[in-house]
């Protein structure tokens, strides 16, 4: 029973990840469009932990990759993001400000690597993107608090 809620739990937030990733939000800068899945993906490292999180968004890359709707590059920016994070909040834990700065800090090494990839300056790519860095700053506290009042009314951790 155990093994079912653990793969079901990562299979939900794998699917969470790809919806998210497809609303994407426009930005006053032009191609810089912001997908809702970075702070979403920080709650979800928040409140699952890095193992749970690192599943779900292989699975997710999977996925779009798959299906065509993700290229090599987006799944390279996608996991560097991901390792980046899930690292930060593993070792400096879930407080806000940890939480606040992991996104935008996960974004900026993401285009670094991506940057190196392209053989190419990083900061247009950096630039591009800061307008989801700061969206990822606001939206991520309030999107941890849902994810875990979600958790806690289906009491997911009690069982």
């Amino acid at each position: 029973m155990k093994k079912t809620r653990e793969i079901t739990l990562v299979s939900l937030l794998a699917g969470l990840i790809i919806v998210t990733g497809m609303i994407k939000i426009p930005s006053f800068v032009p191609g810089s469009e912001f997908q809702i899945s970075a702070p979403i993906s920080v709650a979800i490292v928040a409140v699952f932990g890095f193992w749970r999180y690192i599943w779900a968004g292989v699975m997710a890359s999977s996925i779009l990759f798959l299906l065509g709707l993700h290229t090599i590059l987006n799944v390279e920016i996608s996991m560097i993001f991901r390792i980046v994070v899930g690292g930060i909040v593993s070792v400096f834990g879930t407080s806000f400000p940890v939480l606040i700065m992991a996104g935008p800090i996960g974004s900026f090494v993401a285009r670094l690597g991506l940057a190196k990839t392209l053989d190419v300056t990083p900061w247009p790519l950096i630039i591009a993107a800061v307008p989801g860095m700061v969206f990822t700053m606001l939206a991520v506290i309030p999107l941890t608090k849902v994810l875990k009042k979600v958790t806690k009314e289906v009491g997911y951790f009690d069982k």
